[in-house]
């Protein structure tokens, strides 16, 4: 009894304790970030959000003024 269902058990536990295997070797392999390589990743990180915010502000207000005159109506400013 118990042999039959064995292999059936085994396929399905074998992948499962292969990956815990890989999870636990990245984090050991994963080391806290010097200062310098932190500071530049934050740098980077806050010129992407300047950089996307601009952009979102000029679609914003060349669409408002493209808007109203396509739709009509009063600009609201």
């Amino acid at each position: 009894m118990w042999q039959d269902i064995l292999p059936q058990v085994m396929q399905f536990v074998e992948p499962s304790q292969q990956s815990v295997k890989d999870s636990i070797w990245l984090v050991r392999r994963c080391t806290k970030p010097e200062r310098k390589e932190f500071q530049k990743i934050s740098m980077a990180t806050a010129i992407g959000f300047a950089i996307m915010g601009f952009v979102g502000f000029l679609v914003n207000l060349f669409h408002i003024p493209i808007n109203y005159i396509i739709v009509g109506g009063s600009i609201p400013f």
